[in-house]
Order: C-alpha cells, then structure tokens, then sequence
C-alpha cells in the first residue's frame, strides 16, 4: 500500500471509532471510550494515588470536603448522583482539587486556604463534578486519540513529500495541540462553570460566591501562560461571566433553601 493512501486509511479509521454525544448543555461531543472504561480509568488513577502516599490523615478537613461533596452529588443527575462517592486530601499545599470518573474526589490541603467557606468550597467541588456529569474526561481522551491519529497520518504522508519525518511529526504535534487540543478543553472549563454553578445553587449553596472564590483564585499570582495557550478562561472573564449566572441563579438558590437544602458543613 502506497504510504499516501496508508495514511488516509488510517485517519479514516481513527474517525470510524468515533461516536458523538451531547453535554448537559447541547454541545455535540466526539466520543471515542465508554464511560465504563473511563471509571476503570478513573479508579486506577486514585488507586495509583493513594499507594503513592499522597492522600493524608486529615479527618476534619475530610469529613467538611465530604459534606459539602454530598450535598452536590444530591442533585446532580443519574446515575451519578447514586453513585458511591469517595473524597480524599491530598498534602499538597497548592489550591487545587479535582473529580474523576468511577466516583472519587480530590481535594488539596492547599484548597481550604483559598476556598475559606463551604459556598467557596462547593464552587470548586461542583465544577470539578460538572466535568464528569458533562464527560469531559472521556472527550478529552477522545480528542487525543483523534490527535494521534492525525499527527501519524500527517507524518507519513511528510515522508512521502521529502520531509524530515521528525520535524514534522514535533510540528504537528504541537499544531494540534495548540489549534485543536486545548481551545476545546477552554470550552469543557466554561461548560463546567455554568454547569458546577447551576449545581451549587440547587444544592443550597450561594452561587454569588462563584465569582469570589475565582477572584481569588486569580489573586494567587504566578507565571500565567498566553490567553490562547490557556485550558482555562481568564479570571476576570470568568469572574464576570459568573457574576451575571449569579443573579440568574437566585431565584433557584432561594427555592433550594426553602425546600430544605441548607447545607451546614464546617471545618
């Protein structure tokens, strides 16, 4: 087989493992892993975890992150809100935290210095939950497999042009890193704001303390990478954006408390 037509069969096949799906909020997805695989993913990463050491003994700062994770998990749609959720902290002083697939939670002792309540805390834990709910885990995984197989066809088809085939596979590597990659993981962020805020809100939490807790954030310094190299929204965009889904969100906030949802979780 000529390495040309090598190549386009195999970009073809790469795209005939491809499925499509919706995110909770009508975005067309490109779906190349079931979510089963992705639990399997999911587990085996917090495993590797915690036989590293990294999860601490830190049993009150456990028991609030657990608090206000199961006040989220509540109303968050199946099957995810029946699935068994662990939450473990992680001595890391960075202020970080993150949900994976197969139900398990991290949280960065880091985190409760920047996150100083419990409407903060859950600010984070909902966006972190909006990325499994929405499968962004799976969509970024789908996406790299999509990428490779683009790069492998692109380089085989530079051999047959004269190309150095090094040179080239490096430069579409980072091509559609830069140009494909990472403009959809800012997506999958925004989608995770909306999406962890409406959350929050209906869990009883005051979702005006979205844009507060990414003010915050931002405040933190350090170097920051170029607005299109960034997988997230800039702070003050973010901070905006959020401060107008705030007042939208009020009125399902205040339903919340009044249908009992008022989470009291302390550290």
């Amino acid at each position: 087989m000529r390495a040309t037509a090598f190549a386009a069969t195999l970009a073809a096949a790469t795209l005939s493992l491809a499925g499509c799906a919706t995110s909770p909020t009508g975005r067309t997805q490109l779906m190349m892993v079931s979510d089963a695989q992705m639990s399997q993913m999911g587990i085996t990463a917090f495993n590797d975890m915690r036989k590293q050491g990294k999860f601490v003994d830190a049993p009150r700062q456990r028991a609030y992150a657990t608090c206000v994770a199961n006040a989220l998990i509540a109303v968050l749609p199946p099957p995810w809100n029946a699935n068994q959720w662990e939450v473990q902290i992680i001595g890391d002083d960075t202020a970080n935290a993150f949900a994976l697939p197969g139900g398990r939670i991290g949280v960065n002792q880091g985190m409760f210095k920047v996150a100083t309540n419990q409407d903060q805390l859950a600010v984070v834990l909902g966006h972190e939950l909006a990325h499994v709910v929405a499968r962004h885990g799976a969509e970024r995984v789908s996406d790299n497999y999509l990428a490779q197989g683009a790069v492998a066809a692109g380089t085989i088809y530079a051999g047959t042009r004269g190309t150095n085939t090094g040179y080239a596979a490096a430069a579409l590597g980072v091509g559609a890193e830069t140009l494909f990659l990472l403009p959809f993981s800012r997506t999958q962020e925004s989608e995770a704001d909306v999406l962890g805020q409406r959350y929050m809100a209906e869990a009883g939490f005051d979702p005006r303390a979205a844009a507060t807790l990414w003010q915050k954030m931002g405040a933190q310094g350090g170097s920051k990478p170029p607005a299109f190299l960034s997988t997230h929204p800039s702070s003050a965009r973010r901070e905006q954006t959020l401060q107008q889904q705030a007042q939208q969100l009020m009125p399902v906030y205040q339903q919340a408390r009044a249908n009992h949802h008022d989470p009291e979780c302390r550290l």
